[in-house]
């Protein structure tokens, strides 16, 4: 009934819009006049906006793999789910393996990243990544952002920016929130499976600043057997004043999600006509999050330079029940378990940068503080039954506590030639009250990480990168005090902090008129890679391992209302300890390619199409089984029906692939199979074509 209700709420106000959207129409017809006789110089004002894209010029880059996208291109793009935000890093892959309020999957640079390991996330200098989570090192869930508001998405990647510490090898992105609205957003999706979406956002000015406020509401049942049943709510309140570059914001946020999942599932059950590929062996599977933040960011200039601060609190909780084995571990009850924990995490980043002239040499200087510190009470995994505890696997209660100390200087050597030498430290320490004797205890940990960079030119529209740098990932700080396991085996602590080193040749071009191209050679080298263990369904450290690849990234403007996007990427990921069952990595993903075309200010009509591919991996180490090649094309179709109303269609999945988000492959078994079960590749299937239509309104 109450669902009856939503629908025929998100109906009428869908109706309301298209009413006053229609009576508008001859308005705009007049405005678009008046506009068009005003417009001495339309193609300078199209230019200017689609560069506006970017902010990748020559000279604002230190490697050749660094860049920033603007909302502009965010707003143009469709996305299936809020986490594809990242898929605007070049080469980055974002899919999902569960329900859709859990955190996404993403490959990088020859990296299955799990949910977030190896890859920093931020939005407005407060860590998306929680450390010693439940279900996986890094865990980075963006569920709880409002795509409208993200202004800005700055990224890098590889080791050699000392700035960025813990999980930032592979890359890092930092999502920055607008302070004001040029317009207030009222918008409407509907879509097939009970796909419902209303945002509501406005700002204001409010004693000498502005006021911001966000409100999404989601629904979605999915194409599954099992309906998601998403119920998603998220909030922003936010106040600034100045601007980002010599300003302050408070930020209040609030996100609550539940939902149903269908987590990966076995191919043999398919093909054997048992389930179909959007079918469930356990559909109790399924989760519930929360997330609670406040967030102050300034930033002051003055003659002496830029001061900056970043504080935030965040309370978080997560509930999630999964069953990757089906029934090999419990054969009348079934494997499902809860991964759970309950998080509370204080920070504080401060900066000062300066300029310096020594001997005629130009210079900037930057130190930096990022403290953090995180409460867990408590985190731990049970067995379950239909998402009713029967027992307890382990609980913790968990403190983790860093500090990173990092100082930069940037030399002008010579009108074309210049260098940034970096050093971090950082400092761990854990503190891990545990149910399981002999895995309580305390461990601490450091690490130094020198970078350096050297930039060549421009000369001909062309500039030049070297860079080099070590990093690292932190552990999970239950592994680092635990000597035994839940079964009563005995367990060695693990090592802490786990360095990486990378390095990377690139260049950046600007020499063809209207393309941004550029190109990396990169290497990475880890001391000990995490790999997901399906059956567990967490991450485990293992062997040393090095990356290495390529990628070839490309922006072209070919009119001022047509914009190309080419990005391509190879990468090889080996194990470099040998072992007799094989130095493969599985999950390591190893091509990837996306094309786009966004097309504005056609008239009153918009579009755009987005290709992606991303390549086989090999599913196990010794190579012998491997996963399909994905294909997905995305395409947009709008109509601006006046001034301030427009109509958007997007196609998902536009040619209907059967492929795969994700595979693995591990031993499971189904009900009535032999007490052994069966290894098999369990995938995750891509959902198929559906549309959705979005009525937005400016006010």
């Amino acid at each position: 009934m109450q669902k009856t209700k939503m629908n025929r709420a998100l109906r009428a106000c869908f109706g309301l819009l298209l009413i006053h959207t229609f009576d508008a129409v001859q308005a705009q017809e007049q405005t678009q006049a008046v506009q068009t006789d005003k417009s001495d110089k339309p193609e300078t004002i199209a230019t200017v906006q689609v560069l506006g894209n970017y902010d990748n010029a020559l000279g604002t880059s230190n490697a050749a793999s660094q860049g920033s996208v603007t909302s502009n291109l965010v707003s143009n793009r469709p996305a299936l789910r809020t986490g594809e935000l990242l898929e605007f890093v070049p080469g980055m892959i974002v899919t999902q393996h569960s329900g859709d309020g859990k955190a996404n999957q993403y490959f990088l640079r020859g990296f299955n990243l799990d949910h977030g390991t190896d890859f920093a996330t931020f939005v407005d200098g407060m860590p998306v990544n929680m450390r010693s989570h439940a279900h996986g090192q890094g865990y980075s869930d963006l569920n709880f952002l409002m795509p409208e508001l993200v202004q800005r998405i700055d990224y890098k990647k590889g080791t050699y920016f000392a700035d960025e510490g813990d999980f930032a090898s592979a890359g890092a992105a930092h999502l920055r929130l607008a302070d004001k609205l040029g317009a207030g957003i009222a918008s409407l999706t509907l879509g097939p499976y009970a796909y419902q979406r209303a945002v509501l956002a406005n700002s204001m000015a409010v004693a000498n600043g502005n006021l911001l406020y966000g409100l999404e509401v989601n629904r979605n049942d999915g194409p599954w057997v099992n309906p998601e049943n998403v119920r998603k709510y998220s909030a922003v309140l936010r106040y600034s004043q100045g601007t980002h570059d010599d300003g302050y914001s408070l930020t209040a946020m609030a996100y609550k999600n539940r939902w149903n999942s269908t987590d990966q599932i076995p191919l043999r059950a398919v093909e054997s006509g048992r389930i179909s590929r959007f079918g469930a062996i356990d559909p109790t599977d399924g989760g519930q999050s929360s997330r609670y933040s406040l967030s102050y960011a300034m930033k002051k200039r003055s003659q002496d330079g830029v001061f900056e601060m970043d504080a935030y609190a965040v309370q978080s909780s997560l509930d999630l029940f999964s069953n990757f084995t089906y029934f090999l571990n419990n054969p009348d009850m079934g494997d499902q378990f809860s991964q759970s924990e309950k998080r509370q995490i204080l920070g504080l980043n401060i900066s000062q940068s300066w300029p310096l002239s020594i001997a005629d040499l130009e210079m900037h200087n930057k130190i930096g503080v990022q403290l953090r510190y995180d409460k867990l009470s408590p985190v731990g995994i049970y067995n379950t039954v239909a998402q009713q505890r029967i027992s307890t696997i382990r609980q913790d209660n968990v403190k983790e506590a860093s500090a990173g100390f990092y100082a930069e200087n940037s030399i002008q050597w010579l009108p074309k030639f210049r260098s940034i030498t970096g050093l971090r430290y950082d400092t761990y320490r854990f503190d891990v009250n545990s149910s399981i004797d002999g895995n309580s205890g305390k461990a601490s940990d450091h690490i130094v990480s020198p970078k350096l960079s050297l930039i060549f030119g421009p000369w001909n529209k062309t500039e030049y990168f070297i860079n080099y740098g070590t990093g690292f990932h932190s552990n999970d700080a239950r592994g680092t005090t635990q000597t035994r396991l839940p079964d009563g085996g005995v367990s060695t602590p693990v090592t802490p902090l786990v360095k990486t080193k990378g390095a990377e040749l690139g260049m950046r071009t600007e020499i063809i008129p209207g393309l941004q191209s550029s190109l990396a050679l990169w290497r990475l080298d880890i001391a000990s890679e995490l790999l997901f263990v399906g059956d567990a369904g967490e991450t485990e450290p293992s062997r040393a391992s090095r990356r290495t690849g390529i990628e070839w990234n490309n922006h072209y403007i070919a009119a001022p209302w047509l914009l190309f996007d080419l990005d391509l990427a190879a990468s090889r990921a080996r194990y470099t300890q040998n072992d007799v069952v094989g130095n493969y990595i599985p999950g390591s993903i190893d091509r990837v390619a996306s094309f786009g075309v966004t097309m504005t200010d056609m008239g009153r009509w918009y579009g755009g199409f987005e290709l992606r591919y991303f390549g086989p991996r090999p599913l196990i180490e010794d190579n012998s089984v491997r996963s399909s090649s994905t294909t997905l094309a995305y395409a947009r179709v709008g109509y601006k029906i006046n001034a301030r109303t427009k109509l958007t269609m997007d196609v998902f999945n536009l040619f209907n692939k059967q492929a795969s988000d994700i595979d693995y492959y591990y031993q499971s078994r189904l009900s009535r199979e032999n007490v052994d079960g069966a290894s098999d590749i369990h995938f995750h299937p891509v959902e198929p074509r559906s549309v959705r239509l979005t009525l937005t309104h400016n006010f």
